[in-house]
């Protein structure tokens, strides 16, 4: 992935620039008093606007985001050893922008619109600002259809729909990334003419990759294209070797790109990955610009940093083009502690939250979602029918698994009731198990958990779940694709459906051979 240089921002920066007009008076023109460290302090721009734009001589180019008294704060974009005291700074009249377009689909870009993946010059017509405001209840209507993830233990137990915020949060290591591009993956099917005959809506992803290795922002975009997902994708990155201020704007540079395609009446996806990092690079911004501690700077203003952004997730209104941006900002945990300041305040913005654990994640429960702490504030509203009515109780019956195995661990005897409750309880987590880059259709979802919660794979063997659930698939594709269809249309596990898929289980359970090492298990 290649590293952005000065000359090249300066070239997109000029490009957006192209043809505006200056009318030049005195309160557009101001004088350099310090710089360093990526920071710029102005004398004279008494009229500039906060987050706008401004020119420095030996084309560098600057964000303006102090407005104190007898000078303008900035932080710049370019080599700031090009500029002294005493150097003359422009005022552009507008505020930070990117372009944006469907020309951005499959390209790997900057937070300033530059391309990063050596494939030429992105044409698009439209230029946004990084920062909007986001639009209010009355544009707005509730979230109520669903954003299939393709996970089972997502869509089953904490649904996403389109225009939420959901949070995923965990410690480093524990899978959160893996979630957010299985759920960009699985949007492959909403760009299927199968799809399109079952009315569902495309959804365009972008992935913002905060802070990360340029080497790990490179297997990403491998692992997307070899999966078909870049065709309706972008991914945004400010890498950990870029300057602060762009890692800063990356979010809101991903939030602008998303708007542009549901202020067109479509669906989008954002991934921000992550937000803590986006923290910090504002914090070291903060800091330079000497901010005073409280509100203004570290911690006090990161509520405001994320809730802006995340506030511009939404579904439309039907008058507004019915148009949804959903929101999946990661957050990453120290050693487990979600009451430590950002993730609470992230938690309380979002519609969510997807909590990851590292010792389930270590004992080969993967995705570890802790079922106790997840939820989704959408919830059922989001769910397809089929869906909503099989995995009522799972959450339930995973929970009194929870409590019931660690009660049988002190050896007691156990009665009946509670014996078949483990079974069951673990015949279920086995079952939510499942592998990264394997999103599963949302009606072959519906039949797996059906079966599950119903005790119908009470007698397969735990370590056979597996490769019961694989096998049986295999065989439904092949002889039994109608009923899938017909699941998928309705998206409504119906008596006949669910009479059919009984049968169908029995007769394969009757043919089912366990593994010898899983025999009197």
């Amino acid at each position: 992935m290649a590293d952005v240089r000065p000359d090249e921002i300066t070239a997109i920066l000029r490009r957006q620039l192209a043809g505006f007009e200056k009318e030049i008076d005195v309160y557009d023109v101001g004088t350099v008093l310090q710089v360093g460290d990526g920071i710029a302090r102005v004398y004279g721009l008494s009229q500039v606007m906060a987050s706008e734009l401004v020119e420095f001589p030996n084309d560098v180019f600057g964000m303006v985001l102090n407005l104190e008294e007898d000078n303008v704060g900035c932080m710049l974009f370019g080599d700031d050893t090009k500029i002294k005291e005493g150097d003359t700074v422009r005022r552009t009249k507008r505020v930070v922008s990117m372009p944006v377009g469907e020309a951005m689909l499959g390209r790997v870009i900057n937070p300033l619109g530059q391309p990063l993946d050596g494939r030429g010059v992105i044409k698009t017509d439209v230029i946004s600002p990084l920062e909007r405001k986001a639009l209010g209840v009355i544009q707005r209507q509730p979230v109520k259809q669903p954003l299939q993830t393709g996970i089972k233990a997502v869509d089953g137990m904490i649904p996403i729909g389109r225009g939420q915020r959901e949070l995923i949060i965990g410690d480093r290591q524990t899978g959160k990334t893996a979630i957010a591009l299985d759920a960009i993956i699985n949007q492959k099917y909403t760009h299927t003419d199968k799809a399109k005959t079952e009315g569902i809506r495309p959804v365009y992803c972008i992935y913002v990759a905060i802070g990360q290795k340029a080497s790990t922002v490179a297997q990403v975009v491998t692992k997307l294209e070899e999966e078909g997902a870049m065709e309706y994708t972008t991914v945004v990155a400010a890498n950990a070797s870029d300057p602060a201020p762009l890692q800063y704007l990356a979010p809101y540079a991903g939030a602008t790109l998303g708007e542009f395609f549901r202020d067109s009446g479509r669906d989008a996806l954002v991934v921000y990955d992550d937000l803590s990092k986006q923290a910090a690079a504002y914090r070291q911004v903060s800091l330079l610009l000497r901010r005073p501690p409280g509100r203004e700077a570290y911690p006090g203003d990161v509520f405001y940093l994320h809730s802006r952004l995340l506030e511009r997730a939404s579904k439309l209104s039907e008058a507004e083009g019915g148009g949804s941006l959903t929101a999946l900002p990661i957050i990453e945990t120290q050693a487990s502690d979600v009451s430590a300041y950002i993730p609470t305040n992230v938690i309380s913005i979002t519609d969510g939250q997807i909590y990851l654990l590292p010792n389930l994640f270590n004992a080969g429960i993967r995705p570890a979602i802790d079922v106790g702490i997840s939820v989704s504030r959408v919830g059922g509203n989001a769910q397809v029918k089929g869906m909503k009515k099989v995995a009522g109780r799972l959450r339930l019956d995973l929970a009194q698994y929870r409590e019931l195995e660690a009660f049988s661990k002190f050896g007691s005897d156990l009665d009946k009731a509670t014996q078949q409750q483990l079974r069951r309880g673990a015949r279920l987590i086995e079952l939510l198990k499942q592998g990264q880059y394997v999103p599963m259709a949302v009606e072959k979802q519906i039949i797996i958990i059906y079966l599950g919660t119903n005790g119908k794979l009470d007698d397969v063997a735990v370590s056979e779940i597996q490769r019961f659930e694989k096998e049986l698939f295999e065989m439904m594709d092949v002889k039994y694709k109608d009923l899938l269809d017909a699941l998928a249309l309705k998206g409504e596990l119906t008596k006949e459906i669910q009479d059919k898929v009984d049968s169908i289980t029995k007769d394969f359970l009757a043919t089912f051979k366990p593994a010898a090492a899983a025999v009197g298990k």
